[in-house]
């Protein structure tokens, strides 16, 4: 009797153990990895005066971002961390960078420690400030489909889309303000799929999943 109860109790604290792991790896899970950043990245756009943005590594990590273009005269430079006021996990395998010919970078990439997409607009002409997007929502997640050609961003009650050739825009609302915890997104918008004319999204509201289905217009 003292054989079988010990063998019951071992059982029980091998799965107990083995579900809890599972629970702990599973919470830390992100869609890419947080891998050393060890090399620089290179993005180059096709016009022809070959724009490019840099994203260079220190101590295992994204360090700063470099843009410019031939006859620029001087490459433009920020620090990363300084730029978004705090240190993310960049994964060179999850980071995009669309070109508006020698104009404008729109550079996307997520946080892999939590998975919080960012979106820098890097102007290559010169005076003109860049601007940072910290509630990015990027087609790099795989629950988020979006056309490539569009930059969609996110406040408490809003999805702003704008194409980033046009600069044409519009806003599809949730219908009211919620409160997001951007470092923990998919907890409040759990997919979208927007293209130039149409959007669904599936958004927690007043603590229920809404449904948005609608046509929308760029103007």
């Amino acid at each position: 009797m003292k054989k079988y109860s010990f063998s019951i109790l071992t059982i029980v604290l091998l799965i107990s153990f083995v579900a809890c792991t599972s629970n702990s790896s599973e919470s830390k899970q992100s869609f890419c990895d947080t891998v050393c950043f060890s090399d620089t990245v290179k993005f180059s756009g096709t016009n022809k005066a070959h724009p490019e943005v840099f994203i260079t590594a220190k101590d295992c990590k994204a360090d700063s971002i470099i843009w410019s273009y031939e006859g620029m005269g001087s490459f433009r430079k920020a620090d990363l961390a300084t730029l978004l006021g705090t240190t993310v996990h960049l994964n060179k395998d999850f980071i995009r960078c669309y070109f508006n010919e020698a104009k404008m970078a729109w550079l996307f990439f997520n946080d892999c420690a939590n998975s919080r997409g960012f979106l820098l607009q890097l102007p290559f002409k010169e005076g003109e400030n860049f601007s940072l997007k910290p509630s990015a929502i990027n087609n790099l997640d795989p629950k988020f489909s979006i056309s490539d050609n569009l930059a969609v961003t996110a406040d408490r009650g809003n999805l702003f889309i704008e194409d980033m050739n046009s600069g044409k825009k519009t806003t599809v609302t949730f219908g009211e303000a919620i409160d997001i915890d951007y470092n923990a997104l998919h907890a409040h918008l759990d997919s979208v799929n927007i293209t130039d004319n149409h959007a669904w999204i599936k958004v927690l509201v007043s603590n229920k999943w809404k449904i948005i289905d609608k046509d929308i217009t760029l103007e």
